[in-house]
């Protein structure tokens, strides 16, 4: 189950993003999908907890796939098809390693990796997708607030994914001894 909700969430994050303009929060530029994005780092780590690391490397591989696939049916240009799957694959793969290395409890392994994996999936995205580098949607003095502003939505949707993970932390620490 936790697979299929990764898998959507990822698809759904691509469609909402492709099917809406980003919203304006101050001066801030955030991508609709970007609010489904902490979630699959959570649901991420759920997946390695259950079924190891290398059925999240699976995961993440499935993931990307569609991901590319959906991303050229919406007819993303290029540059964002690119930024989307390259900082997804690094990000997924650098929250995985973390996740695996760090010797800490279940959710401080979920809260850390999760932090680092989504501050550098906006900041890969971001430059590679939107700035002038590739395509030119922001000018450079935007790209700090678009960093800041995706990567503060992530931050906080996987905050919540961790309180929803407190209310089962018997369950999940078991898991996690186990894995």
């Amino acid at each position: 189950m936790v697979l299929i909700l990764y898998l959507l969430a990822i698809v759904t994050a691509n469609v909402i993003t492709a099917s809406f303009t980003p919203m304006q929060l101050g001066p801030f530029l955030i991508p609709w999908g970007t609010w489904l994005i902490g979630a699959t780092l959570v649901l991420r780590d759920l997946i390695q907890n259950k079924y190891g690391r290398r059925s999240a490397y699976y995961a993440i591989i499935i993931a990307l796939i569609l991901s590319a696939v959906t991303s050229k049916i919406l007819g993303d240009t290029l540059a964002i098809t690119a930024a989307s799957a390259i900082s997804f694959l690094l990000s997924e793969s650098v929250d995985t390693e973390i996740y695996t290395r760090y010797k800490v409890t279940f959710l401080k392994k979920v809260f850390t990796s999760g932090i680092i994996s989504g501050f550098l999936d906006s900041v890969v995205f971001i430059v590679i997708g939107l700035s002038p580098l590739f395509s030119g949607f922001l000018p450079w003095e935007a790209i700090p607030n678009a960093i800041l502003g995706q990567f503060t939505v992530k931050s906080a949707m996987q905050m919540i994914g961790i309180l929803v993970l407190m209310l089962f932390k018997t369950r999940w620490e078991v898991q996690a001894n186990e894995g």
